[in-house]
């Protein structure tokens, strides 16, 4: 079983990933044109739910004595400068948004998938579990909207 100091460190790495996460959806709401409006409920949606996500898990930080993290992750960062590269030569129509989006939907989920393979208390892996299984959820809707737009 981990440390509890342990345990905080991969809490607060995925708090940091929903926090890429937020970002990453905020920085894609920039980047709608008008005729794609009817993503931004969807894209409103993800950011509330990565916001929920690192409450769940910045609780269980604390009740273990930890501190939550509030920044990002350096991968995050790099993922971002990314997009901006590639936007300068893709411009930012929809198929693009939505790639970029279903990038950074896998990258959350590698980092889960990493997170519960460690050995953590059982309440913990369950919440992370379900978390990853929400994901997920948005993984595949966003890759469905993508494909439509191929």
């Amino acid at each position: 079983m981990k440390t509890s100091k342990e345990v905080v460190e991969i809490l607060n790495d995925l708090v940091q990933i929903n926090n890429d996460r937020i970002t990453g959806y905020k920085r894609a709401l920039g980047e709608l044109k008008e005729e794609d409006s009817d993503l931004r409920p969807l894209f409103t949606d993800y950011i509330d739910q990565s916001q929920r996500f690192k409450n769940e898990l910045g609780n269980e930080v604390q009740v273990l004595g930890g501190d939550i993290e509030s920044g990002t992750t350096g991968s995050g960062k790099i993922y971002r400068a990314w997009m901006d590269v590639k936007a300068i030569f893709t411009g930012h129509d929809r198929h693009s948004v939505l790639s970029n989006c279903e990038g950074g939907e896998d990258a959350a989920q590698r980092a889960y998938s990493s997170a519960i393979n460690e050995d953590l208390p059982a309440y913990i892996s369950e919440m992370m579990i379900e978390q990853q299984q929400s994901l997920k959820e948005s993984h595949d809707e966003i890759k469905s909207f993508r494909d439509q737009y191929a």
